[in-house]
């Protein structure tokens, strides 16, 4: 059995999905990955992905 694509996306994360969910738009796309999507890093991470916002306080080169 033989398969074509035109667009091969390499991991299910949130990156590769929304890479596969943009190809498949325009070209006929196939998604490898280990994990179900849900588990991947980015599905993990949820609530936990954070953000460098800066120092709010001066540092305390003490701690």
């Amino acid at each position: 059995m033989t398969y074509e694509f035109d667009a091969v996306i390499v991991g299910g994360g949130g990156a590769g999905l929304y890479a596969a969910l943009e190809a498949s738009q325009t070209a006929k796309t196939a998604v490898v990955s280990k994990l179900y999507p849900m588990r991947s890093h980015t599905g993990a991470a949820q609530g936990g992905i954070g953000a460098a916002l800066g120092n709010v306080d001066k540092d305390k080169p003490e701690w």
